[in-house]
């Protein structure tokens, strides 16, 4: 059916189907967002919320408070974390995996997009393959390396080392994938833009930081947030090489009481994983359409 009415059947056979998909989308979804919700919920209640309707629910704001004080119960003997401790270690990790893996990102994705190099396509071809490694398969070499350099330096059982090493080993696994998606926003900007910098005497690191950073900028965000999460939620790294140490930090401190809950309040444990979805929270509620223009590989000029 051609014509004006083909269009309109057309538009309503496109409107009908992405209803369709939305509500499929939402209904294999629902589980997961009753169980965060209920977790949620949880930790604003006397005990813990089972019914979706709420009929159970006692609100208070006493499991907050009690969490936030580094108490897994509400007797005074329960006192056993400095929470703003761990949070201080979480986020400086996290931040320092999120610009280190950005700033790297983007150095060798500009040399592998912009440079003819032996071993480019190969190279190329591989960052996929690297990303598909997990840190967990990975941990006994970069354990090795951790032992090696310390006993080297010196270093060996020294704070600034460790937290220095797990920013630096948790960065390097993100970068293959974060320098897969730099390379195809520098592929997209033409040449032409930075030849006639360079004709003008600029240096290739004058036009990489004042030309070329500048018009990716919504990869450098989808980037940032992405390292950052990975960085917020690493677990194994905490655990083998911050945790002997006495250094806490969020993910060690919720495994353990978690892996303990049946002697704690649930309630505060509700809390504790709260807090410490937040950031995700926060970051895919507010990110989304940048997100989306980083992945369809959007330049910003």
């Amino acid at each position: 059916m051609a014509g004006p009415a083909g269009e309109v059947l057309a538009a309503t056979v496109s409107r009908r189907l992405k209803i369709v998909i939305a509500l499929a989308l939402l209904t294999a979804s629902t589980p997961i967002l009753l169980t965060y919700g209920l977790l949620i919920i949880s930790s604003f209640s006397e005990n813990m919320v089972t019914d979706p309707l709420l009929r159970d629910l006692s609100p208070t704001l006493s499991n907050w408070i009690t969490f936030l004080q580094g108490r897994l119960t509400y007797a005074p003997e329960g006192l056993e974390r400095n929470v703003v401790e761990m949070v201080v270690v979480t986020l400086v990790v996290a931040l320092g995996v999120a610009f280190t893996a950005t700033l790297v990102s983007l150095l060798a994705a500009y040399s592998i997009s912009r440079m003819n190099f032996r071993g480019r396509r190969v190279f190329t071809a591989s960052l996929i393959l690297l990303h598909a490694f997990p840190g967990v398969a990975l941990i006994i070499g970069v354990y090795m390396v951790f032992l090696s350099v310390g006993k080297a330096l010196g270093l060996l059982g020294n704070e600034f080392y460790a937290l220095t090493y797990v920013i630096l080993a948790r960065a390097a696994l993100e970068v293959p994938m974060a320098t897969w998606l730099f390379k195809g926003f520098f592929d997209k900007i033409p040449w032409e833009i930075e030849w006639s910098a360079l004709v003008d005497g600029a240096s290739r690191v004058t036009v990489w930081r004042k030309i070329l950073v500048p018009m990716v900028k919504p990869g450098i965000a989808a980037v940032l947030i992405f390292t950052f999460l990975a960085g917020w939620e690493e677990f194994i790294y905490f655990y083998v090489f911050l945790a002997p140490l006495g250094i806490d930090s969020l993910p060690t401190f919720i495994e353990e009481i978690v892996g303990a809950a049946e002697y704690y309040q649930l309630t505060i444990v509700a809390a504790a994983g709260t807090f410490y979805l937040l950031p995700t929270i926060i970051f895919f509620v507010f990110t989304q359409k940048l997100l989306l223009e980083a992945y369809s590989g959007g330049l910003k000029g």
